[in-house]
């Protein structure tokens, strides 16, 4: 088995999913061995994650595909791919279809363009669409990174249901390790994303200003994610906000998993998530949630979260103030979710998952 992985969003995409897709391939590789798993396009360094200056150097890469990039951006074919021996080439990012001379499968992370087109540009709208008809509706096999996304892939998309399987994204190994000193001495609520409309930040601070005085005042709310699309009037409004509210920004990659342990709990009322990486991470590190009920997010933490609506700032700021004051509940939701989290978001099991669904896709 020989397959190789598009690996352009290690360049192109934001920290999340950069930080998955890096993870997923190297544990894909533990398994499988170098020679099976291979990346595109071969450069110097591929991924720029903190804690790793160059990616390749420890990959197989393809020589002889000058000027990818440009090519992928330009919507150019991919004119050596089919002559070095690969089964299956996997898209993770917006490229053209490779030749069909091997067989094609994606990862799909969400449909957000389709059910919720006003929390993307028109661009990105325009761009999804044509990676759906160019890529996702002609592959061999697809995997959602939900069971909820599945279905939506099944539902907008016409994919045959035998065609797409759902294995969730991995959580690095390092939000697992719950031990160390605390990194804040005052107890905090956590939220993670990227300031955008759909992470539904505005919502939180809105739930915030409702809670009781002495609550605010006994925890901090801590915000951490950069600006994104659309955020000019959110961060307007936290670059004001009272004292115990702080926006952290961007946290590097392995700052992050000791300040998500610390937390009380996490709030991630977020609108529509294909996944909801941040509630993944928290459960592993057995801090409680606080999240929606639409979309994934209910199939992500089971019982490690109390639920809302996501547009009622009040049900947000109850299940925060009722998981505040309640210990026991906190130990017990955090508690559950480590387990979830030990039993399905492990990168060992996420790769072996993979590595059985392209031997399926080869054979089939």
């Amino acid at each position: 088995m020989k397959v190789m992985i598009d690996a352009t969003a290690l360049l192109l995409r934001s920290a999340g999913v950069k930080s998955v897709l890096y993870h997923w391939i190297l544990a894909m590789r533990e398994l499988a061995g170098g020679k099976s798993i291979r990346v595109y396009p071969p450069m110097p360094e591929i991924g720029g994650l903190d804690h790793q200056q160059s990616v390749t150097s420890q990959w197989a890469t393809i020589r002889g595909i000058s000027m990818a990039v440009l090519n992928q951006r330009l919507g150019l074919p991919f004119p050596a791919l089919a002559a070095h021996g690969m089964d299956v080439f996997h898209c993770s990012n917006q490229v053209r279809t490779p030749p069909r001379r091997m067989k094609l499968t994606a990862t799909i992370h969400d449909l957000t363009c389709w059910k919720m087109p006003e929390l993307h540009t028109a661009a990105n709208v325009t761009a999804d669409k044509r990676y759906a008809e160019r890529v996702l509706c002609r592959a061999d096999g697809l995997i959602a990174v939900s069971e909820h996304t599945r279905k939506d892939a099944i539902e907008i998309l016409g994919i045959h249901p035998d065609k797409i399987v759902a294995i969730p994204n991995g959580i690095s190994e390092s939000y697992f390790d719950v031990s160390g000193p605390p990194v804040r001495s005052k107890p905090y609520v956590l939220t993670v994303g990227t300031i955008e409309p759909r992470k539904n930040i505005d919502g939180l601070l809105d739930a915030w200003a409702l809670m009781r005085e002495d609550l605010r005042h006994a925890y901090d709310l801590l915000i951490v994610g950069p600006a994104g699309w659309a955020s000019e009037k959110t961060v307007a409004r936290l670059q004001s906000v009272p004292e115990g509210i702080r926006w952290l920004g961007y946290v590097a990659e392995d700052d992050l998993p000791k300040l998500t342990r610390g937390a009380s709990l996490l709030a991630y009322p977020s609108l529509y998530e294909g996944f909801g990486l941040p509630l993944a991470q928290a459960m592993a590190a057995g801090v409680p949630c606080v999240t929606s009920n639409v979309s994934s997010m209910p199939e992500v933490t089971g019982e490690a979260a109390r639920l809302v609506d996501p547009r009622s700032p009040s049900e947000i700021r109850d299940a925060i103030t009722a998981l505040l004051e309640n210990p026991e509940e906190r130990v017990r939701r955090g508690q559950a979710g480590r387990q979830r989290a030990l039993e399905r978001y492990r990168w060992s099991r996420i790769a072996a998952r993979s590595l059985d669904f392209f031997q399926d896709v080869i054979t089939g």
